[in-house]
């Protein structure tokens, strides 16, 4: 009975947010999570239409608001300025909650490194995430409220990741200079998750062993899950973080810390 279910706090409520790869996997719930915390959510896909306009139905009938979904490739600097001009066109109006998730993953090393994969991993994680905020940066400053979210990577604080580590790596650089520049309206934050735990089939076609290296590593004693890393995406967003801009939140339960 809808008496039984929790109350959640709709603090995005009247808000628009678009969320980049959010078809599924860790975009996916953060889109989700955004809507049952009030907002109206544009999801970006490139290729999977059909789980983008599956999600789409399914926050309609969940929450009862607009909800939409626009294709885009993230690596191409014009189809991001289009997903963003269509995503505001579709919900009616600015887009304030911006979360820049897209970010493929590569670990091929430096010496044997293409540099068309280099260029598609560092144009769809950094260069997307640039031109995305600038796309949306004017409509939050002018409506005198704005939330960008930026997801960087547990990846960011390796050295063997390649390509994907530096691109995760200058996604703090870059939310901190956004966080100077954006001010006071709007606010920048990053989360850098950890190894996922839904996910861990995908990084052991790379690495057979990291999961449970990372698991034995973890004080924690587990791995994040995505509902989780979506949940702290939407608390930077509410009221309780209006004073938090230009910081990189680890959700890794503690996974990065150096031991000897």
């Amino acid at each position: 009975m809808a008496a039984d279910r929790p109350v959640v706090e709709q603090f995005l409520e009247g808000r628009r947010a678009l969320v980049t790869a959010s078809s599924r996997n860790l975009g996916a719930a953060i889109a989700r999570e955004l809507a049952t915390r009030g907002a109206s959510v544009c999801i970006q896909y490139h290729a999977s239409e059909e789980l983008a306009t599956r999600l789409v139905e399914e926050l309609r009938a969940e929450t009862g608001r607009p909800h939409a979904a626009v294709a885009g490739d993230m690596s191409v600097p014009a189809s991001v300025r289009a997903v963003t001009t269509k995503a505001e066109s579709l919900l009616g109006g600015d887009i304030v909650i911006l979360v820049n998730n897209a970010g493929p993953f590569s670990m091929t090393p430096y010496a044997s490194l293409p540099e068309s994969e280099w260029d598609s991993i560092w144009n769809t994680n950094v260069k997307a995430s640039f031109i995305a905020s600038q796309s949306v940066a004017d409509g939050m400053r002018r409506r005198g409220w704005g939330r960008i979210v930026n997801i960087s990577a547990g990846s960011a604080y390796l050295s063997n990741h390649s390509i994907y580590g530096l691109a995760k790596n200058a996604m703090i650089f870059l939310t901190e200079q956004l966080a100077l520049e954006l001010g006071p309206s709007v606010t920048v934050n990053a989360v850098a998750p950890g190894q996922i735990a839904e996910s861990a089939d995908d990084i052991a076609e790379f690495d057979p062993t990291f999961v449970e290296r990372a698991i034995k590593h973890t004080p924690a004693g587990r791995l994040v899950m995505r509902r989780e890393v979506a949940g702290v995406v939407a608390m930077l967003c509410s009221p309780g973080f209006d004073m938090v801009t230009g910081v990189t939140l680890p959700v890794d339960g503690g996974w990065r810390l150096n031991r000897f």
